[in-house]
């Protein structure tokens, strides 16, 4: 099997941050974080998407400047005709490739090239070999999966000629619903939500009943609770034919996350001492990589070594 060089995807980001701080982050994502691709554009909220849409020209610009690739996302949940109609004239858009987030979006994107993100439930080869089929180039394994199936997947995407990408970093997206969590939790209706996920730039985190930390809500998104970390299961996942792994941003430096995996990726650095970099830049947090190893999801199997 021919392995692609390893390439980092910052991944687009799921949170209401201020349009001021946004270009500031993607401005020093240009400047100085050392990631191949990175995903613009909303993904959750419609209703959030006009505080930043005009900026994403001048930002996808300054990108390009930099060297990186700029692909641009789709709503992963489309409920309303303006929303469709935003997804058509993402999918007309001839200047970027189009992560496409939900069914509705990939139908509109059949017949190009095209990228399918990890909300898209890809779950085995027949599934990947019909969004191949369809014009997909690239293919954003849901979070989920076991080593197994990734292994299973990888093997039909070598046939379809399509390159896999696995989420290595960030709160991983589970669900998506019509109903807005934040809002509710603070008293309020969706129409008239005042925008309160802004007050977590990192998700509000969920505790089960008797206090247990369990998920992270983030508006009508669910997402886990604990931080995945693939740190030490990037050269399992390089062999089994992954070449591109996603970093989700999060309220932390990610440029100095992105330095770190692509250390352990390129640099030959020791799972270890970049492991706990990692968690020196996410102080309090939880990680996890349950899934990959057949475990619950916030369960944490440690892999030693380096490659």
């Amino acid at each position: 099997m021919t392995i692609e060089r390893p390439k980092l995807t910052l991944g687009p980001l799921h949170f209401h941050w201020p349009a001021a701080r946004r270009r500031d982050f993607y401005a020093r994502i240009a400047d100085e974080a050392p990631v191949d691709t990175v995903i613009l554009g909303e993904v959750v909220c419609s209703k959030r998407a006009p505080f930043f849409d005009s900026h994403i020209p001048e930002v996808a610009e300054r990108l390009r400047r930099a060297g990186k690739e700029v692909v641009l996302a789709s709503l992963a949940l489309v409920m309303q005709a303006r929303e469709r109609q935003g997804v058509m004239d993402l999918a007309a858009d001839n200047d970027f490739l189009v992560e496409a987030n939900d069914l509705t979006a990939v139908a509109a994107c059949a017949g190009r090239p095209h990228a399918i993100g990890p909300l898209v439930a890809v779950y085995n080869p027949s599934t990947l070999e019909l969004m191949a089929r369809q014009g997909a180039v690239r293919v954003c394994l849901p979070g989920e999966l076991t080593a197994d199936a990734i292994a299973a997947l990888a093997r039909a995407a070598v046939i379809s000629g399509v390159s896999l990408e696995v989420q290595a970093f960030g709160r991983l997206p589970l669900a998506i619903s019509a109903r807005c969590y934040h809002a509710r939790a603070h008293g309020l209706h969706k129409d008239g939500c005042r925008y309160v996920c802004e007050k977590h730039p990192d998700g509000m985190d969920l505790d089960t009943l008797d206090g247990t930390p369990f998920l992270s809500v983030n508006g009508v998104q669910t997402l886990s609770g604990s931080y995945l970390d693939l740190l030490g299961d990037l050269g399992r996942l390089r062999s089994l034919g992954v070449s591109r792994f996603r970093l989700s941003p999060q309220d932390c430096d990610m440029v100095a996350v992105a330095e770190t995996f692509r250390a352990v990726l390129v640099g030959g650095v020791p799972v270890a001492p970049a492991r706990d970099r990692l968690r020196d830049l996410c102080p309090g947090r939880r990680f996890s990589n349950g899934f990959l190893h057949g475990a619950e999801g916030m369960a944490y199997r440690a892999a030693a070594g380096s490659f």
